[in-house]
């Protein structure tokens, strides 16, 4: 792609533009203070230390041969002990799964210093705190089937077939997902729900998929009314076509990230969710039927304009259309205290031109 992020991204030394990367990134001596990454949270994920003053363990194993049983030195041994962990990876790898990986509490999964990607299936946060995952490509998701697998570090315990997430967040919370790259999954590339709150997605760039983050479960479950999240400095590129994100019931800022285009939408939402759109670049597909950012879905109009979605230094390219609903909301100092400050809309090319796997070589800025 023509001007693209990562053509920017090789051409320029290193140059931290947001407020997260500005707390750790182009640090030289990175790789031997990886856990002054935990310190970095912003958003509704802020304090989330992820494995922060447990051990390193290294993956340097990439298989993933036996869920049940995983061999030390793999992927899914580490994640699910029950005890805090920063976890690296000895050297490039793919690790292709055979059943989606059940994470532990207390985990940092920091793939800085190597290529890692993960595909086959997802990672699964169930009913688990403070976990951070940074710097993982995860890609080609699909259904895996159930069985008997390890979710901690007693006996594994049946699971049944999960549906192709690419992570998949339920009844969690301090969950931070920094630096990814997700694409081409068979269901939702991040779907937080069933009770989840105090998420951020940040700095990740989202390619080729079709619902790609959805933040709560369905308008049924009434208990996400107390979802609290944040997206911000997400590069939404090519192929994408909806769910950027997707929300119900909760509260949501969706701060300074770059949309080159939609399919169907960009963000939408039912169930009165309260939406917060600051500072982002919004460029509508040429198609002149798809010029509209938001979507409100199951209510009718007269229901849904009621909704406070709002819109404040957001940029509007190629006739993109944003209707706003709603009044400014009158927020909880939970709420408040948690908001990024939002950077006008023009700034949102240069706040995410790192977005995505950074490439991190020890010894040297990442």
């Amino acid at each position: 792609m023509s001007g693209s992020n990562s053509s920017r991204r090789a051409l320029t030394a290193c140059e931290a533009n947001n407020l997260i990367d500005k707390c750790w990134r182009c640090k030289p001596d990175w790789d031997h203070n990886r856990q002054a990454l935990a310190d970095c949270a912003q958003g509704y994920a802020k304090g989330t230390t992820g494995g922060k003053g447990g051990e390193i363990y290294k993956v340097t194993d990439p298989t993933d041969e036996d869920a049940a049983n995983p061999k030390e030195g793999t992927l899914r041994f580490g994640i699910t002990q029950n005890k805090p962990l920063w976890i690296i990876f000895e050297k490039d790898m793919v690790i292709t799964l055979t059943h989606e990986l059940v994470v532990q509490s207390d985990k940092t999964i920091d793939g800085r210093g190597a290529k890692v990607e993960i595909t086959g299936a997802g990672f699964t946060l169930y009913e688990v705190k403070n976990v951070i995952i940074h710097g993982i490509c995860i890609h080609d998701t699909k259904e895996t089937p159930g069985g008997m697998i390890k979710n901690s570090d007693g006996p594994p315990g049946l699971r049944q077939k999960s549906d192709g997430d690419g992570i998949c967040v339920t009844g969690s919370s301090k969950i931070w997902i920094d630096h990814c790259e997700l694409s081409k999954g068979v269901d939702g590339l991040i779907d937080v729900t069933l009770g989840s709150t105090a998420v951020t997605i940040s700095n990740c760039k989202f390619t080729n998929h079709h619902k790609l983050i959805l933040l709560g479960a369905d308008d049924g479950h009434h208990h996400d009314k107390n979802m609290l999240a944040t997206v911000a400095f997400n590069w939404f590129a090519e192929g994408c076509d909806q769910r950027m994100p997707r929300c119900r019931f909760g509260f949501f800022q969706v701060v300074n990230n770059n949309y080159d285009g939609w399919g169907t939408y960009a963000i939408g939402g039912s169930s009165a969710p309260t939406i917060l759109s600051q500072g982002n670049r919004f460029k509508a597909p040429d198609d002149a039927a798809k010029k509209n950012v938001v979507v409100r879905a199951d209510a009718p109009e007269s229901e849904s304009m009621q909704w406070n979605w709002r819109t404040e230094k957001d940029v509007l390219e190629n006739g993109a259309i944003f209707t706003p609903s709603g009044s400014d909301p009158q927020m909880t100092s939970e709420q408040q205290n948690c908001l990024i400050p939002a950077e006008p809309g023009e700034s949102a090319q240069k706040l995410t031109s790192a977005a995505g796997v950074l490439s991190c070589t020890p010894g040297s800025p990442c």
